[in-house]
């Protein structure tokens, strides 16, 4: 036995090159593809670009009238008022273009993640085979680091509004794509089944009774994928991305600590509201009125 040990001393595993294959395939990705990551990463600036520019074309206190009106819709006039006062305050603290410029690359990358995010769910909650490829998939996208998004993104598109929001398109989808499953997954069978009675074809049973009475999960996952979003665009000030993270890396390098405060303080203002509006809206979908009418919710 100790001679066994003596022999195996010194032994390890062979180094498995997963980062030259992992640059290898970028290497051959930007060959291939360059023409058409540069249009991408084109169209996403000009997007973004045009975006800001129309949410800071009026003075500022008309978007905060405009916000705390929406804000009234969807939940009242004490989330009207506080979204006055916050945005208010990001106004006060010279962080107002930054905020809008921030909202504009969540609002771009949310809309992008949920058009992904949801048709991937509901495939995953409808085919079992496709459920235990996607499963994984979600398991290593949630669990890779955010700063790891960066690496590709940057080394496809180059620094900027662009890299900035693919990799938090990227990061944003599993939350999506897992609530997306699992809402469809906890629909009563005897509703599909009398669905089925009836006579109605997958797809009407689908877009009548599975997605609506799924989407209190569904928009679950939305507000996580915009609240991810956030968290990942400020990361994204690190490779250019344009807004309130980009503010926060330029203050916390030159060591303006108090400069970072603000900023910091504007990106939590705005997170706030982001993630109360997206509440809100889930609160107003047909199936959590019922239920609210009904007591148990």
């Amino acid at each position: 036995m100790r001679e066994l040990f003596s022999a195996a001393e010194g032994w390890q595993v062979p180094r498995i090159p997963v980062g030259e294959w992992f640059e290898a395939v970028l290497d051959w990705l930007e060959t291939t593809l360059g023409d058409v990551f540069d249009g991408l990463d084109t169209a996403i600036k000009e997007s973004v670009a045009w975006l800001s520019e129309l949410l800071q074309w009026p003075p500022s206190w008309v978007m905060f009238i405009v916000f705390a009106l929406l804000a009234l819709w969807v939940r009242g006039w004490k989330f009207g008022l506080a979204t006055l006062i916050g945005f208010a305050v990001i106004d006060g603290l010279n962080a107002f273009d930054g905020a809008m410029e921030t909202l504009s690359i969540v609002l771009i990358a949310g809309i992008v993640a949920i058009l992904i995010a949801i048709p991937i769910g509901i495939l995953a909650a409808r085919s079992q085979v496709a459920s235990r490829i996607i499963k994984p998939v979600m398991d290593f996208m949630q669990t890779l680091p955010q700063f790891i998004y960066l690496i590709p993104a940057v080394s496809l598109f180059s620094v900027g509004a662009g890299a900035g929001l693919v990799a938090t398109v990227a990061f944003s989808i599993p939350p999506g794509v897992r609530l997306t499953e699992l809402g469809i997954r906890q629909v009563d069978k005897e509703m599909v089944e009398a669905g089925e009675a009836f006579g109605s074809p997958p797809r009407k049973i689908l877009t009548g009774i599975q997605i609506p009475l799924a989407m209190p999960s569904i928009m679950a996952g939305v507000n996580q994928i915009i609240m991810l979003s956030l968290s990942m665009v400020v990361i994204g000030g690190m490779v250019g991305a344009p807004g309130l993270g980009a503010s926060v890396f330029e203050a916390v390098t030159r060591l303006q600590l108090g400069a970072g405060f603000e900023y910091g303080l504007g990106v939590v203002i705005l997170a706030i509201y982001l993630d109360r509006f997206t509440s809100a809206l889930a609160a107003r979908s047909a199936v959590n009125r019922a239920r609210r009418l009904a007591g148990t919710a």
